[in-house]
């Protein structure tokens, strides 16, 4: 089959890759454009120096980059509250009523007249803004929000803010029901995503592409293992990932250092806020580096990597990052959630927050054992989860999709002649 002329949506750009999110979309679109041709339109700050690595990026891999300047507003100060505040009148989320635009509506309905055979959608909130076309829509899920907003509020002990989330919650299942079964195909990063999106919303249209890792990258790390140092690494403006820092921080770490007083513990992850900048200035032992170029030398550098999240969805491309680096991992069963590793053999898997300190001392106590188990894990992770098999997996998906719809246009022309004109 020749290839395809695919247009990629997306909310946040892929390039550079610093953020879980950005190296599934940036890695899968890279291998597939030796493929198909391949337009990428994004809603970003165009003026922005990112913006412009992104473009010159892409387009060495001959991908066209359309940047759709309108930036998302922030998320703090009073014009925020107010904004959340008027969504209690809206049916849609927060997060998909503040993300339609016109500028992208108008760059997608302009594009719709090219030959398009495929439409991916990065983020399920700018299905509403897909253009009226011909061609199919493949939305991808990163993450099923609904179930992160669903532990939100069984995690959120105040009263009005775990109100608020109940109402978050059940405006994002009415809203992905309704996504998913208008789509010619969801794809899911992990089966329990997909399971949760056949049973939950009766969408049969479901199909699998894990998370990866590019096994050369990693291979190339530099190793130099450290004694005593603990990471946290994640974008720093992902809540499910806050709340994990925050236990980390007040919970873990203390109980950590009450056993192993010279242990140190390096967060490091893509725009942190302020107030965790505050945060960690007054801590001792804990170090914070943002937006980092390359995070390989956090991984060859630590002992262990603390995975602390009650809150998530789709799989953790951290934890595979660590493995691939012969990190040892010490996870909750969330965090190591849709994952093809087994706790025990792979990884340290603990239920709850209240454990997770005690088995990141013993990683620290038993380097031995801990780095056996990660080596274990590293040659699961090379088998499985390489960006080249999983490109396939989506290139799978894209041609029967566009085979597909070609198929139902067929249909439906004979039956609009044998009828005498369209219907």
């Amino acid at each position: 089959m020749p290839g395809l002329n695919v247009g990629i949506v997306d909310a946040d750009l892929a390039y550079p890759p610093t953020s879980g999110k950005r190296l599934r979309t940036l890695n899968l679109m890279l291998r597939l454009a030796d493929r198909h041709r391949i337009t990428y339109l994004v809603r970003c700050d165009a003026n922005s120096d990112e913006a412009r690595e992104a473009v010159a990026h892409l387009a060495k891999h001959g991908i066209e980059t359309v940047l759709v300047h309108h930036p998302v507003p922030p998320k703090r100060g009073a014009a925020f509250y107010a904004r959340l505040a008027a969504n209690l009148l809206s049916p849609l989320p927060y997060s998909v009523s503040s993300h339609q635009s016109e500028r992208v509506r108008q760059a997608l309905r302009q594009r719709a007249f090219s030959p398009i055979d495929l439409w991916q959608f990065e983020w399920a909130p700018y299905l509403p803004m897909r253009p009226a076309s011909a061609a199919p829509v493949v939305v991808v899920a990163h993450n099923v929000e609904s179930l992160i907003w669903q532990r939100y509020t069984e995690t959120e002990g105040h009263p009005l803010k775990r109100w608020y989330a109940r109402r978050q919650w059940h405006k994002y299942e009415r809203f992905e029901r309704h996504a998913f079964q208008s789509v010619a195909r969801v794809v899911a990063c992990t089966e329990e995503d997909a399971s949760l999106v056949r049973e939950r919303f009766g969408a049969d249209n479901v199909d699998v592409v894990d998370n990866g890792i590019d096994r050369d990258y990693y291979d190339q790390a530099p190793v130099a293992r450290a004694a005593n140092r603990i990471l946290f690494l994640g974008s720093l403006e992902w809540r499910p990932n806050l709340d994990g820092v925050r236990l980390l921080l007040d919970r873990v770490f203390p109980a950590v250092r009450q056993q192993q007083a010279d242990v140190e513990l390096v967060l490091v992850g893509r725009n942190p806020p302020a107030w965790l900048s505050e945060k960690v200035r007054g801590l001792p032992g804990v170090e914070l580096h943002a937006n980092v170029p390359d995070v390989r030398p956090f991984l060859g550098g630590c002992s262990a990597m603390a995975v602390p999240l009650r809150i998530g969805g789709g799989s953790r491309l951290k934890i595979l990052e660590a493995l691939a680096c012969g990190l040892p991992v010490v996870s909750t069963r969330i965090g190591a959630e849709g994952l093809c590793l087994r706790p025990g053999t792979d990884f340290v898997q603990v239920e709850g927050i209240e454990e997770m300190a005690a088995a990141l001392v013993a990683c620290l106590r038993r380097p031995e054992e801990a780095r056996a188990q990660a080596e274990h894990g590293r040659q699961v992770v090379r088998a499985r989860y390489d960006w080249g098999a999983l490109a396939d997996k989506l290139d799978a998906v894209w041609n029967e999709c566009v085979a597909g719809n070609k198929s139902a246009g067929r249909e439906r022309s004979l039956l609009e002649r044998s009828r005498g004109g369209p219907l």
